[in-house]
């Protein structure tokens, strides 16, 4: 790192930086993953960073060249890194120990996790108050955080402590702390921005990585919108207006928008991602249990190999209450999803345990759809216990990013008569990738456990954001339609492998699934292969997976992207999920297949044309 620079040099600085930011760092929501590696996040991008301020050449493409700072904005990206920097140099601390939130509580909740897990003892002093969403007996209740709280309005009272403590104020500079060496934690909270998580002390340099893991999985990081509102404030507070947007309207066109696209009645949540409408459904539903069926042991039910941020999530709740256990569904491949609901049920209600099936429909990567009314059976049996008791009926948790125009929760759909809550990711199509916030809606039987999830929702402060709610209220009304021709492209795109090269196999949904409504526009391209041994073979595939994305992106570079991305609004978007979607999946579970997205908006033709030409080469 450069040496720390005045004041008003950083604030000179970060003006040149401000008024020459490249737009994606506003309005992408995953970044490239041809410049990123992750064991570098933001450490490479920073560096490379203050590089330019030595030459000094802060134009935009110098900055658009920047290393990828995180893949997702969920964990971080360019802005929240240099206002993190910005931090940092104003207290002479390493930019790693400076994490922004979008949330004002979830920086405490992440100390807390940690010091729980860790068997240490937490001692929070605040200012004046905490964020008003901070819920003590529901965290210290079904959370199991133990903590004592004290209020001050001079730090110099704080001593000597066995354990964490941590400082929480809500300051107008955001880059002000008082550091003292009796102080772990440093939050300062942004009523309308989030808050910042100062980590004093090399001592504790090893709550890093924990407190970034929370950002990537329960929560996001402050959006770039916000993050560029800080900077703004910190180099001319003055001039400083903010964005302003028509809320109440918004929030309406969004909720109604919601309903009339999942067919259901009752009022939807939505929240900054689809994580974090995950997290708050998961400790909802904990809470609920623990309320009305004391001390029996609560199973949530998760494919092994589907979104790794679903999988991880389950599994670090788990790892966090002792009640929470987490159970493998197969779904995928050789597995069928029906006989493993049947199979998992059955083994539960013996155990007089309290079942939450989470699952992908279609599932993600191989894009299948079970036998929906044998799912349904499967979900609706009467099951006992071993001592011949009714077994707790489960609750069906359904991810429908891929298909979010699918009806299975309102009255006489499928998914009607057992107790099921939907949700999907609104990076995808909901927003068209332009932002983060995800919804989730609930059917009639399952409408009981709303309040909870919605109390959860707002203790992690979790719920959209204003821009969020406004992007939303832009881009839903349009979504079916733009389902539709992104189904219609991904088809064509298809039906044209399929034909010159028929070897492939193609995971993606039948034209009888598609008719019922099944038009995801995503599909799996597993290539065929060639050696005489299966490590031979599976080493050719993944090296021909490379070549076939890396050809794609050369050759169409205004539309093919080496990304995670779907549902966005223009463009093609290729991946390979071991790599990135099932980055914490066990490895045996991991698809190193080739997963490939299309949107309403793209040059097929071209995309064809390229993909022939890789054809002749192999």
């Amino acid at each position: 790192m450069t040496e720390i620079m005045p004041d008003h040099k950083t604030k000179q600085l970060i003006k040149t930086v401000l008024e020459n930011i490249p737009s994606d760092w506003l309005t992408l929501t995953t970044h490239r993953l041809d410049i990123y590696e992750e064991k570098l996040a933001k450490t490479q991008f920073l560096e490379r960073f203050e590089a330019l301020i030595t030459d000094p050449n802060f134009e935009v493409a110098a900055l658009n060249a920047l290393p990828t700072a995180f893949d997702y904005i969920r964990l971080g990206h360019p802005l929240s890194c240099v206002l993190e920097w910005v931090i940092a140099k104003s207290n002479q601390v390493d930019p790693n120990s400076i994490i922004s939130f979008s949330s004002q509580t979830i920086a405490i909740l992440a100390i807390l996790r940690k010091n729980a897990l860790d068997k240490k003892n937490t001692k929070i002093y605040y200012r004046d108050h905490l964020p008003a969403s901070f819920d003590i007996e529901m965290l210290r209740e079904v959370y199991g955080y133990q903590f004592e709280l004290v209020e001050i309005q001079d730090l110099a009272v704080v001593d000597g402590f066995d354990g964490s403590t941590i400082f929480v104020a809500e300051t107008a500079n955001i880059a002000e702390y008082e550091l003292l060496p009796s102080i772990d934690f440093y939050i300062n909270i942004q009523a309308d921005l989030g808050s910042i998580v100062l980590i004093n002390g090399e001592q504790n340099n090893r709550y890093i990585s924990d407190i970034q893991h929370v950002r990537r999985r329960e929560t996001i990081a402050m959006t770039p919108a916000d993050c560029l509102a800080a900077l703004q404030r910190l180099i001319m507070p003055a001039s400083y207006i903010g964005y302003q947007t028509a809320v109440e309207k918004n929030k309406s066109i969004v909720l109604d928008s919601i309903k009339q696209i999942t067919g259901t009645d009752a009022k939807p949540l939505v929240a900054s991602s689809g994580l974090s409408i995950q997290y708050a459904i998961m400790m909802g539903l904990v809470d609920d249990a623990l309320e009305r069926h004391p001390g029996k042991a609560i199973k949530f039910i998760v494919p092994p190999n589907c979104y790794g941020g679903t999988n991880d999530q389950a599994r670090r709740v788990a790892a966090s209450i002792d009640k929470v256990e987490v159970v493998d569904l197969p779904v995928d491949g050789d597995n069928d999803m029906v006989k493993s609901v049947n199979l998992v049920l059955d083994q539960i209600a013996a155990e007089d345990a309290i079942p939450y099936i989470i699952a992908e429909i279609p599932t993600n990567p191989r894009v299948e759809v079970p036998d929906l009314e044998k799912l349904k059976a499967a979900l609706s049996a009467t099951r006992k216990t071993s001592t011949g008791e009714l077994a707790i009926a489960p609750v069906f948790i359904l991810d429908q990013t891929f298909c979010p125009n699918v009806h299975f929760l309102g009255d006489g759909e499928i998914l009607s008569t057992v107790s099921a809550i939907s949700y999907a990711s609104g990076s995808k199509f909901p927003s068209g990738g332009l932002c983060t916030a995800g919804y989730c809606v609930a059917n009639k039987k399952a409408a009981n456990l709303f309040e909870k999830i919605e109390m959860h929702l707002q203790l992690c402060d979790n719920e959209a954001t204003h821009l969020q709610m406004e992007i939303l209220a832009n881009q839903l009304p349009s979504m079916k339609q733009r389902i539709e021709k992104a189904y219609q492209n991904t088809r064509e795109f298809v039906t044209f492998i399929q034909a010159v090269l028929p070897t492939a196999k193609i995971n993606f949904v039948s034209e009888t699934l598609a008719s019922k409504g099944f038009t995801p526009s995503v599909f799996s391209l597993d290539l065929p292969t060639k050696g005489n041994t299966a490590e031979e073979k599976e080493t050719y595939k993944r090296a021909l997976n490379h070549q076939l994305i890396q050809l794609m992106i050369e050759k169409i570079p205004q539309e093919s992207k080496h990304c995670v991305s779907y549902g966005q609004l223009k463009g093609c978007y290729w991946t390979i999920p071991a790599t990135s979607t099932q980055g914490t999946t066990k490895e045996g579970d991991k698809d190193y297949i080739a997963r490939v997205a299309l949107s309403p908006k793209m040059d097929v033709e071209k995309h064809k044309e390229v993909f022939a030409e890789f054809v002749k080469g192999i």
